[in-house]
């Protein structure tokens, strides 16, 4: 896939890995924060990467996008808008104010938990699955679980990017969740 942007012949992968900043040792030493805010700052670039996702899943017959706290939201919810789709939140423990239900897991630098509303879908009902970035993968099969667990049918989890190196990929794919990232750091 190339890129529209003028005066670029970058594949759409390589444009968005351009634009986003690595942050070292942070938010604990040997960590490399892949950070995505210089993509939502520059509109076109911010453009060209939701036309990536609402591109991809157009012509998918889709009833929600779910997006995972906090970074999934921005996207998440944009290209719920787009698609003409309902959008559902997996937030953090705590967050959330009506009934829920709960998903523990493991991070890159620790562990968490997820909570989805126990309402939040209907049995049967076809959701995607957006978040930044898939790491150790843990945030996002905790929250697909959530779905599942109220009768939600993941179609696809899809993300910014994959870190491979750290496996999540591969253990998102193991789950029997099929999974789309727009650009990679293996290697970087």
């Amino acid at each position: 896939m190339r890129s529209d942007t003028p005066g670029s012949d970058l594949p759409y992968s390589d444009y968005i890995r351009s634009r986003i900043r690595t942050v070292p040792d942070w938010p604990l030493p040997g960590v490399q924060f892949r950070d995505i805010t210089p993509l939502l700052q520059d509109k076109k670039t911010f453009r060209v990467l939701v036309d990536i996702f609402v591109h991809r899943y157009m012509d998918q017959q889709l009833d929600l996008v779910a997006g995972v706290d906090a970074r999934g939201f921005i996207l998440g919810a944009v290209i719920a808008y787009e698609l003409n789709l309902g959008f559902v939140p997996v937030r953090k423990k705590g967050k959330l104010p009506f009934t829920t239900i709960a998903e523990e897991y493991e991070l890159e630098y620790g562990s968490a938990t997820v909570e989805l509303h126990a309402d939040a879908c209907q049995p049967g009902q076809r959701v995607l699955l957006i978040d930044d970035l898939v790491a150790t993968g843990g945030t996002m099969i905790a929250a697909a679980k959530l779905l599942q667990r109220i009768g939600a049918e993941v179609v696809e989890a899809a993300a910014i990017v994959d870190l491979p190196e750290l496996g999540g990929s591969k253990l998102v794919r193991e789950q029997g969740i099929k999974l789309f990232t727009v650009c990679d750091f293996a290697g970087h």
